[in-house]
């Protein structure tokens, strides 16, 4: 037996991996069967390009045994093997890859077709998280002789001769008290379905079965073998050979919901970038879609093996919603495989699918209504999310999104309201606030809806956040009514001698009003309502104010300007009238009620109260 030592400080670098590089323990078993898997694809790649090996017949598999009570997990391949020479340089020296040594030597053919998964070398290591000792017993192809590696992942490792019957390689984990759980048929069984499902060799997990009697006594046992990885990908087969039931079967499986998808997304990219994409649309939105711990639903898988499915990169955050897998040929990781690095590949990937997915969203609007009318029901919001995240895609975004609206019922699209616009209007109008039946009775609408403009009714909170920062659609400009600028195309209709006339009568307003208000002015926009509020150009809206309260963002108290119909009996009521608390109470009224009907949260509900009280008892007793 030979003893040597670990190169490059592996103390320092064994207790980091095996301490902090991998978050989740449950891996090591990921990483172990991707060696076994690179060493059988590097076989298989020899006995058809290496003429040395063009003779040798084998039938590639990995076999997995344990021994619960022992605490033992053996992993077995009859790939490529190691001779002793081959364990000291990719099992001795820490980030050393002999498989990125292998790739480095193959010829830009032979590196399409590899399928090999290995990086960095150290996810072997990874076994050390749930073993205090580990063995390797490996023989080369092509050679008589075996070597067992052996160490306890300190400073030191063991080599020494030993026997194999045929070419591979078998690992043997000493499990320690942590990793004893893994000693275990289902949890075993768990682990290679989540992780290695999809790897393109059969996975064998051997075991023994046992029977009892009524009393719970054994009476039978016997050993058996089962495959249990799928041993290929859906997603990489010939869509011309996938019928509609095995994507559908696939889904439920998959994305865990009972019901089948809305539909489905399959692409294969070939040139610079090679990768396959599977994505699934559920019929309902997941049940956590607005929760601030959403996780993401879509899968990164690199050549098949499973790699992450927490990484936010993969998919923006307003599409969260997509169910799905994403497998690269070339994605290059880190060297933990959990932690994406930033690159231009996976950037690349991305870009495409988003933009692969909106054309298909698209596609659907355009020619499945029934299909259509579903999805926006469910995923209108995020796509709302899109159009303010996503700039790069924004102007497809803005064909997508629906609305509510004040001429039409149901949905209502950007371009179908310009399709609708007089042949003068020069904005697109919109009004966002509460639900979609007080929308409608807002006052801000009175004159545009006399006037045949229609208006956006905009019923969704994020709207409040979002539709300030989308100025225009194609050549439209947007104006939010609840705007002192948003009255300009109805400007014509004011009344010079109302105007003059209500000049004491706005003075009386802003007196009473005092700093509650930032201005008092005459409405163009109002024909039946007395009053209603609006926000300064550049100011954030009443409504606004408050959502950015709700969310912990307190930026004080608003002023909104209150807009004041000189026609209507209540505004005219204060031009007989010196009475000061009957001034304020008709100020007060004027504003309150014009913020309720906004949807704004009263500062002082009990104060509006009294002033109706008051004014309906001088009405009474008039």
């Amino acid at each position: 037996m030979a003893q040597h030592q670990f190169q490059t400080e592996v103390s320092r670098l064994l207790h980091l991996i095996i301490h902090s590089l991998y978050s989740n323990r449950e891996v090591f078993l990921r990483e172990l069967v991707s060696n076994a898997s690179d060493a059988l694809d590097k076989l298989k790649y020899l006995t058809v390009a290496d003429e040395a090996y063009k003779s040798f017949s084998f039938e590639p598999r990995i076999d997995i045994s344990f021994n619960e009570k022992d605490k033992i997990i053996v992993i077995r391949d009859n790939g490529i093997g190691m001779n002793e020479r081959d364990l000291v340089e990719s099992l001795g020296t820490i980030a050393r890859s002999g498989t990125k040594a292998f790739l480095e030597k193959l010829t830009a053919d032979a590196k399409k077709d590899s399928n090999l998964i290995g990086q960095f070398g150290v996810g072997f290591y990874s076994a050390f998280m749930v073993a205090d000792r580990i063995e390797v017993v490996s023989r080369k192809a092509g050679e008589t002789g075996a070597w067992k590696w052996s160490s306890e992942g300190k400073e030191n490792y063991d080599i020494e001769p030993a026997s194999r019957d045929s070419q591979g390689s078998t690992v043997t984990l000493y499990l320690s008290a942590e990793g004893a759980e893994f000693a275990g048929r289902w949890r075993i069984d768990e682990l290679v379905k989540r992780y290695s499902n999809h790897v393109a060799f059969p996975i064998y997990l051997t075991y023994e079965e046992k029977e009892y009697d009524s009393l719970g006594k054994e009476k039978s046992s016997q050993t058996k073998t089962d495959q249990i990885n799928a041993g290929s990908a859906l997603w990489r087969r010939p869509k011309s050979e996938i019928k509609e039931e095995d994507y559908l079967e696939f889904y439920k499986h998959f994305g865990y919901d009972p019901e089948d998808p809305l539909f489905y997304v399959h692409t294969k990219a070939e040139g610079t970038q090679e990768y396959i994409t599977l994505f699934y649309i559920p019929k309902r939105a997941p049940f956590d879609l607005y929760q601030s711990n959403s996780k993401p639903r879509v899968k990164l898988y690199v050549k098949r093996v499973f790699i992450t499915e927490d990484d936010k990169d993969l998919m923006p955050s307003y599409l969260r919603f997509v169910r799905g897998i994403i497998d690269s040929e070339d994605l290059p990781l880190n060297v933990s495989r959990e932690i994406l690095q930033q690159n231009r590949i996976l950037s690349a990937i991305k870009n495409a699918s988003v933009k692969k997915l909106l054309l298909e969203f698209k596609n659907l609007a355009d020619n499945n209504k029934e299909k259509w009318e579903i999805f926006i029901s469910q995923f209108n919001k995020p796509l709302k999310e899109g159009m303010y995240q996503d700039i790069g895609n924004q102007e497809l975004l803005q064909d997508l999104v629906r609305f509510k609206s004040s001429a039409v019922e149901g949905w209502t699209s950007f371009a179908e309201y310009v399709s609708r616009m007089q042949s003068k209007q020069k904005y697109i109008y919109f009004i966002t606030g509460g639900d979609e039946k007080t929308l409608k009775a807002s006052p801000l609408l009175e004159a545009y809806t006399a006037e045949g403009i229609e208006v956006l009714i905009m019923d969704d909170e994020a709207d409040e956040i979002i539709m300030p920062t989308i100025q225009k659609y194609k050549e439209w400009h947007l104006k939010g009514v609840n705007k002192t600028g948003a009255d300009a195309e109805i400007s014509g209709k004011q009344n010079k001698d109302l105007e003059k006339e209500s000049k004491p009568v706005i003075e009386k307003l802003k007196k009473a009003l005092g700093d509650r208000v930032k201005e008092v002015k005459l409405s163009r926009r109002l024909r039946d309502s007395p009053s209603c509020i609006v926000a300064d150009e550049n100011d954030l809206s009443m409504q606004m104010l408050q959502l950015m309260k709700s969310m912990g963002q307190d930026l004080g108290d608003a002023k909104p300007i209150l807009e004041v119909n000189g026609e209507h009996h209540l505004v005219r009521a204060l031009k007989t009238t010196e009475d000061e608390q009957r001034i304020g109470d008709i100020a007060g009224i004027l504003l309150d009620q014009a913020l309720l009907i906004e949807g704004v949260k009263l500062r002082d509900p009990g104060e509006f109260v009294k002033r109706l009280n008051r004014l309906i008892g001088q009405g009474l007793d008039a």
